[in-house]
């Protein structure tokens, strides 16, 4: 991580030497989709960066067990049981955060479902859950958080959104659409709090093996681990990126899709989601993936 100086460091509860000698400038962090895959991860080297760090997911049990791995690690870390679709659970879990932890300086919205999409019947309450858990869930959060860092002056607010949102894919247009409607807010929740004091970052992963991609039976290329990927989106909210897209061959992939004539861009994906369909056709489709 970066170790570039912070000239805030004498702030009440801003970070302490221990967290500029690792790169991360933040000594009070609250994660959503704290339980599995990403957010645990995160939460793992915060730990180790001696932060204190408010867990937030619905499986009161993993976040326990991930709360005495950020301890054992060296941080402080606190279980708040939470479904980020609903806004009074999420602005109770924040203020608990805030009152046994200090001041929030960075909230990161990670929670994040997704589910392909098979045809017949067409249900429209699957895409509304994806909808739902993956751009509401994350309003919450970082409304919860904005009020607090507003009357302070500063803060900083992350989303993670996905490479999967700069292209609609076959079987994926729920999760894409979701993820394409988070990068855009966060876009423009940026420009409205520029110069507030406020930044506000947009990480768009490529794959990443977590428990959520584990269920996916097709390539993934340019999969990256989880620990690689968690350093890697820490690094990013250190640097106050806008719009962190990483893997770099990933991105490139999504800009090149992005400029593909369309015809052919229809044609080959067409292709690729009735050859995904096949395969999963064989199997009965899960439930919702989570992070």
């Amino acid at each position: 991580m970066s170790t570039r100086a912070w000239s805030r460091t004498s702030w009440p509860g801003w970070p302490t030497w221990r967290q500029i000698s690792v790169g991360f400038p933040y000594q009070v962090v609250a994660i959503t989709g704290a339980s599995t895959g990403l957010g645990a991860e995160m939460a793992r080297q915060l730990g180790q960066a001696g932060c204190k760090v408010a867990l937030i997911a619905r499986s009161a049990d993993k976040l326990d067990q991930l709360a005495q791995h950020v301890r054992a690690a060296g941080g402080t870390a606190l279980a708040l049981p939470c479904n980020v679709d609903d806004w009074q659970q999420v602005q109770a879990a924040v203020a608990k955060a805030e009152s046994d932890l200090g001041p929030l300086q960075c909230m990161l919205a990670n929670a994040g479902i997704g589910q392909q999409l098979e045809p017949g019947p067409w249900d429209p309450a699957v895409v509304e859950q994806i909808l739902r858990t993956n751009v509401m869930g994350m309003v919450h959060a970082l409304y919860a958080a904005l009020p607090a860092m507003q009357q302070r002056g500063r803060g900083h607010l992350v989303g993670v959104a996905s490479m999967a949102s700069y292209q609609g894919l076959p079987l994926d247009g729920g999760y894409s659409a979701s993820k394409a409607a988070q990068r855009i807010f966060l876009e423009g929740l940026r420009v409205q709090l520029h110069a507030t004091g406020i930044s506000v970052t947009c990480i768009c992963p490529g794959f990443v093996r977590t428990p959520m991609t584990d269920k996916n039976d097709f390539n993934m290329p340019f999969l990256i681990e989880v620990e690689d990927a968690a350093r890697r989106m820490l690094r990013a909210i250190a640097n106050r990126r806008r719009v962190y897209n990483f893997p770099k061959r990933m991105a490139a992939l999504a800009w090149a899709g992005q400029r593909t004539p369309r015809w052919l861009f229809d044609a080959a994906t067409s292709w690729l989601g009735k050859h995904q369909s096949k395969r999963t056709q064989a199997r009965s489709v899960p439930g919702p993936g989570r992070e």
